[in-house]
Formats: structure tokens, C-alpha cells, sequence
């Protein structure tokens, strides 16, 4: 199976619903997490699978209700990200979870944000049609995540975590599709 992205002047949706489709399977994800401030490193290997959601699929219109989205607005597509993580640590268990992602006009819709369980709403751009970047904020946090599709077998991708204006954490992350 091949994936092609490459098209000109292509809108945000086009590119999104091309990027989420490419990431649709199942990855194994080696992911380093760097505290800047106490220099500790921490290390997780987690499985991942993505299934691409449809504008008119179950779960984002339920999506759409949690974000109180006017009755009627499709949001364009979406993904249902599944995971399971296992930390080097032997003090940390093994977690898992899932999340439902939803985009239209720039902008991710999630059911729980990385560091709470409630609804957030995210800024997304392209760099290029391969690099997906995000921008999140709440609860005095901020973060910024690239994720780089790289071929039909990799992706990687990196996450920078702020507070209050200052950097607290890096994870890094490189995923390859089983």
C-alpha cells in the first residue's frame, strides 16, 4: 500500500484528512521524555493503533455534541487512537487509553487533552504536506507537537512542554509501523 500527499495548494482539510489516512494502523512507538528542570529521563515503549474516522462516523458527532459545535457541523475527519504504554521504570504500570481526534479549519478537537481528561480544542498547520504541527494550551500550559510522516513505515514525532512561559519538557518520540 502506497500513500501519495503531494498535490498543490491543498486546504488544511485536504491535508489533514490525507495525513490522518496515511497514519491510519497499528505503530510501535519508542518515546523519551526528557524533565528539563531535574534532568531525569524517562523511557516508554507504547502500541498505538489509529483508525480513521469518516465526517459522518459515530464518533464525531459525538465529538462535535462535547465541544457543543453547532447542531449540523461535520467536522472533517478524524482519528480514534488507541494505546497501550509500558515504562522502563519498574516504580510506573503499564497504561493505556484512547482518544478521539477531530479536525475542521485548523483546529483539533479532542475528547481529553495529554495532561487532563477534559475536551480540548488545539491550533494545527502543515510545515509541509508530511509534518503535521499542533499548538495547545490550557491550564496554564502549553504545548507544541510535530509529527513528521516519514515513508509508509515511520513517523516521528516531538512534543515540547511549557508552564508559565518556560520550557518543562521534551518528549521525543519515533513510531514504526508493524
Amino acid at each position: 500500500m502506497t500513500f501519495s500527499l503531494s498535490s498543490p495548494a491543498r486546504t488544511l482539510d485536504e491535508l489533514v484528512i490525507a495525513f490522518f489516512r496515511a497514519s491510519e494502523g497499528q505503530w510501535r512507538s519508542q518515546r523519551r521524555y526528557y524533565t528539563l528542570k531535574n534532568n531525569q529521563t524517562e523511557e516508554v515503549t507504547s502500541y498505538i493503533t489509529v483508525r480513521y474516522l469518516t465526517p459522518d462516523s459515530q464518533e464525531l458527532q459525538t465529538l462535535a455534541r462535547l465541544h457543543d459545535l453547532p447542531e449540523g457541523m461535520l467536522l472533517s475527519c478524524g482519528t480514534e487512537v488507541t494505546w497501550e504504554s509500558h515504562y522502563d521504570s519498574p516504580s510506573r504500570k503499564p497504561a493505556q487509553g484512547s482518544t478521539l481526534f477531530g479536525a475542521r479549519d485548523g483546529l483539533l478537537y479532542r475528547d481529553r487533552g495529554f495532561a487532563t481528561p477534559k475536551p480540548i480544542v488545539a491550533r494545527f498547520d502543515f510545515r509541509d504536506e508530511h509534518t503535521m504541527r499542533l499548538f495547545t494550551e490550557y491550564d496554564q500550559s502549553s504545548f507544541e507537537e510535530e509529527l513528521k510522516l516519514i515513508g509508509h513505515q515511520y513517523r516521528t514525532r516531538q512534543t515540547i512542554i511549557s508552564r508559565a512561559g518556560e520550557e518543562q519538557m521534551i518528549g521525543q518520540y519515533l513510531e514504526k509501523r508493524l
